[in-house]
This record gives C-alpha cells, sequence and structure tokens, in this order.
C-alpha cells in the first residue's frame, strides 16, 4: 500500500509503501512534516525497512538523519549523490522489503542521481517525471540531454504503471504513463533537438 503524503511548503511529497504481507515498508523522500509520516507509520503498523531518495536535493532528504534514528532504517541513495548514506544501489539494483520490491532505474538529468523506483505497478518517479511537467534542469549538476534520454527511457515502459511523482505540480496527485504519454508534453515523440529547445537550453 502507497501512503503519498504531502509535506512542506514546495508541494512535496514523502511517500510510505508498506508490504501488506509483512508490514515492512520503505519510506522515499522524506524532508518535512516528520511527526505526520511518523503517524501514518504507527497507524498502519510498518516497520520501515529502509529510507530511499530519488535524489540529494534538500527537499527530498531534510528528514533522512532524523528518521533513520527514530527507526533505525539505513538510507538508500545511488552512488553518484555524494550525501551521506548507508546503502547505494544504481541501475538495476532491487529494492526489497517484505515480499515487495522495487526496480531501480537511474534517471539523470534533474540530478546525476535521480533514480526512479519501479515494481508492483507503480513508479515513483522523484523530480524526473511530474505529472504534466518535469524537472528543471538549470540546478547544479542538472543535464537536459540527459534527462531527454531518462523521459524517452520511461516513455517506453508499461502504460498502466501508475506515477507518484516527487511533488504536486500537476492537476492531480498522481498519473499513468499512458495518461501521461497522451498529455505530458514533455513525454511526447520528439527529437532531443526539439527537447532542447522547449527547455528553453538548446
Amino acid at each position: 500500500m502507497v501512503h503519498q503524503i504531502p509535506v512542506g511548503g514546495m508541494m512535496n511529497f514523502t511517500y510510505a509503501v508498506r508490504d501488506e504481507n509483512t508490514g515492512e515498508a520503505i519510506i522515499v523522500d522524506p524532508s518535512w512534516d516528520l511527526d505526520r509520516v511518523q503517524d501514518i507509520i504507527a497507524k498502519n503498523d510498518m516497520t520501515p525497512k529502509y529510507i530511499v531518495n530519488t535524489h540529494h536535493h534538500f527537499d527530498h532528504t531534510l528528514g533522512n538523519e532524523a528518521l533513520s534514528r527514530a527507526t533505525g532504517a539505513p538510507i538508500i541513495q545511488h552512488p553518484s549523490s555524494g550525501m551521506s548514506h548507508d546503502i547505494a544501489v544504481g541501475e538495476g539494483d532491487t529494492v526489497r522489503f517484505g515480499d515487495s520490491s522495487l526496480e531501480v532505474l537511474h534517471t539523470p538529468g534533474h540530478s546525476q542521481d535521480s533514480i526512479c523506483l519501479v515494481g508492483d505497478g507503480k513508479i515513483f518517479t522523484g523530480d524526473t517525471l511530474f505529472v504534466g511537467s518535469c524537472g528543471r534542469v538549470d540546478l547544479p549538476g542538472g543535464d537536459a540531454s540527459q534527462l531527454y534520454h531518462s523521459l524517452r527511457r520511461l516513455a517506453k515502459l508499461e502504460g498502466s504503471l501508475v506515477v507518484y511523482p516527487g511533488h504536486h505540480y500537476g492537476d492531480s496527485k498522481t498519473s499513468t504513463i499512458s495518461d501521461q504519454l497522451n498529455t505530458n508534453p514533455v513525454l511526447y515523440p520528439r527529437t532531443e533537438g526539439e527537447f532542447l529547445r522547449m527547455l528553453g537550453v538548446a
């Protein structure tokens, strides 16, 4: 079960993802409002196994240390993060909790360490893909060309995957890959040059 938790003042989402058979869980991108996150953990009888960051930006990692201390869960990030973490995962690795598992896709572009988590009909896209748009590329480590290729990868995934983004920037809190293919201009078929011009970087 996925608990999508609006946090902070930047329209962020933290996710608590519970394996229904065992109660083990992962917490994705903890930042603000940790009391609310921990209340959801307690009320739903979760045992957090890992804290997973989709990338290193502060609005997705601010709560790492406090939540790790409170739960004992180690922190997982991509090895290119540069931040303190306990476990590094890269392309094709699997994050397992209880009887559930999510595959890691390395999707650089918004940042060099951006990852998506895919499995059980879901994809947690961080700031790679939003409902209706994509992450910005003008921050340190951003690369519009890399983002183009990362988004082309996502466009080829199973259309029924439910998209859980890192921010509530669209007209709905979740979507599907197929809906985004039909409505999100960053996933429309276009050349890399056309994509770069759309972002205003070419």
